[in-house]
């Protein structure tokens, strides 16, 4: 997403100076940025706040791709004339944990795919607020950001229901919330499994058609 000139104050929670960055390089990994600042800077590599710490993401793989548009296609068409819409990433998501304002989310992530129930948590520049569903596609880089780091925002700020997708051994698996706000011990499914959502009820997919790579 191109990035938005924004000069609004630093939250004081922080006390961190948003200054317009150009390069990564500029970046001090002492400090915590926040949304604010994010929109501000004026480098072409796609980073992630988590806790208003920077991380880098890495370029996805064709596999990658393939399995994140599969599962995408699938299910924008179950959510046709239903009130949930599917969005695939780049698409920021902020987790508030107070303040809506850009100067106090520290949290923003880009998931892979996500859907959205609740109209009101759209905005132009992404969504505000937890997502109903997400879904991860694990990357030679990113598997202990996904397993762990997001992991934990999802599941604190309720994200009802998260998909880790492993393209290198063809598993997925499931975690749900439960009642105690915690997620699940996860169900694994292997290639040839059917994958349904107790977000969504009535999807179902078979994983085979989710990792039908083009090769």
């Amino acid at each position: 997403m191109k990035k938005e000139k924004n000069n609004k104050k630093r939250s004081d929670r922080y006390q961190v100076k948003e200054t317009v960055l150009h390069s990564l390089n500029e970046i001090d990994a002492s400090k915590s940025y926040s949304y604010a600042a994010y929109l501000s800077w004026q480098f072409e590599e796609r980073v992630e706040l988590i806790r208003g710490k920077i991380y880098e993401m890495c370029a996805p793989t064709m596999d990658h791709q393939d399995v994140a548009g599969n599962l995408f296609v699938k299910l924008s068409v179950f959510l046709e004339q239903k009130q949930c819409k599917a969005y695939i990433a780049p698409c920021d998501v902020r987790f508030p944990t107070g303040s809506t304002k850009d100067k106090d989310i520290y949290t923003v992530l880009q998931p892979d795919l996500f859907v959205l129930c609740d109209k009101t948590k759209r905005e132009p520049l992404g969504c505000i607020g937890a997502p109903d569903l997400v879904a991860e596609v694990l990357s030679r880089g990113s598997s202990s950001k996904d397993r762990k780091l997001k992991f934990d925002i999802y599941q604190e700020f309720g994200v009802r229901e998260y998909w880790v997708i492993n393209p290198f051994k063809r598993t997925l698996v499931k975690y749900v919330l439960q009642k105690d706000g915690l997620y699940d011990a996860g169900t694994e499914l292997l290639a040839d499994g059917l994958l349904t959502s107790s977000v969504l009820p009535g999807f179902m997919v078979s994983l085979r058609e989710v990792f039908n790579f083009w090769n």
